[in-house]
């Protein structure tokens, strides 16, 4: 099906890593590409979805018939996001970084003569996914990605239920061949009521997969 359901629906996408600025050359950021939320875009508007991406500092090219907004922080993503409500459905693909620094220098940090080192105060970002999921103009269906390094279905399942989410799709990184980075993944994929696991398989592949699963989520009765 590779989202055909979803024709004439508005989709909303988040992708890649977010860069939380320490001075004007530096930053702290991740290693997400942004190829799975790229490729959930392109499956959403390929059969005819009205698909929002919003994307983080990625080298990637906007898919055909997405409408891309490029943002640098967490606290631009959050933005860009609630202005793009109300939507249909929200992928939140995005490897949104939990910290960023409390005060960012205005000017590069100088390593100093004699110093051992150089202290960061960082503070918690906005959850955008909760955020969304709580929102007065809340998506019918509110969809998540959890990258984890163990304990998964825990882990995903915690996250899940306190997020008050309808899906996670969760997978593991650091495994060769798949996670950040890579052309293939493996997705599992959760709910209050069930579990199905995606591939492994190209991540083209596993975003219309993951789409099915969301159209067929759509036509259950509210």
């Amino acid at each position: 099906m590779s989202g055909r359901s979803l024709d004439g629906l508005r989709v909303l996408v988040t992708a890649g890593p977010t860069f939380e600025d320490i001075d004007p050359v530096r930053f702290i950021g991740n290693r997400s590409s942004g190829k799975m939320g790229f490729a959930i875009a392109a499956a959403a508007a390929a059969p005819g979805a009205a698909t929002v991406l919003v994307a983080g500092p990625v080298a990637l090219d906007t898919p055909p018939g997405v409408e891309r907004v490029d943002v640098r922080s967490a606290a631009q993503m959050q933005a860009v996001v609630e202005a793009a409500l109300p939507a249909d459905v929200y992928i939140g693909a995005a490897a949104v970084a939990d910290f960023t620094p409390a005060r960012p220098a205005t000017a590069k940090i100088k390593k100093r003569a004699g110093g051992d080192g150089l202290v960061l105060e960082l503070v918690r970002t906005a959850d955008i996914l909760a955020g969304v999921a709580a929102h007065a103009r809340r998506p019918r269906l509110v969809v998540g990605f959890a990258a984890e390094t163990g304990d998964l279905e825990a882990n995903a399942r915690d996250k899940l239920a306190r997020k008050r989410l309808d899906l996670i799709a969760a997978n593991l990184v650091g495994v060769a061949g798949s996670g950040f980075g890579a052309d293939d993944n493996t997705l599992h994929v959760f709910s209050a009521d069930g579990a199905r696991v995606l591939g492994p398989a190209p991540k083209t592949e596993l975003a219309g997969a993951l789409l099915d699963i969301v159209a067929e989520r759509l036509q259950r009765p509210r």
